[in-house]
């Protein structure tokens, strides 16, 4: 977190949001649920909506990898609900 004053003495907060990226790899459920899956998707990855999630997922149950960012403050509880839903990932580096 950065502080700047400016030439007009207001205090601007920046700061700088750190993400980390996830390979979802595969899903090892019996039955998959396609909407859980994607509102997972939605709630830990960044700048995805609900509609791209859907895709995503249909991927993902397909067979092929899919990458995704997550908020590093959000990752623990990420990795938690993915592995809920029996999906396999990697973090990327």
């Amino acid at each position: 977190m950065e502080l700047h004053l400016t030439n007009l003495n207001f205090l601007i907060l920046h700061s700088e949001t750190r993400t980390m990226n996830v390979n979802l790899l595969s899903c090892d459920a019996q039955r998959p649920d396609r909407r859980a899956i994607a509102q997972c998707i939605v709630e830990i990855a960044t700048n995805i909506d609900q509609s791209l999630s859907n895709e995503l997922t249909d991927i993902l149950l397909e067979g092929d990898p899919v990458d995704i960012e997550v908020d590093d403050k959000n990752t623990s509880s990420a990795l938690r609900a993915l592995r809920k839903l029996s999906i396999d990932y990697e973090i990327l580096e």
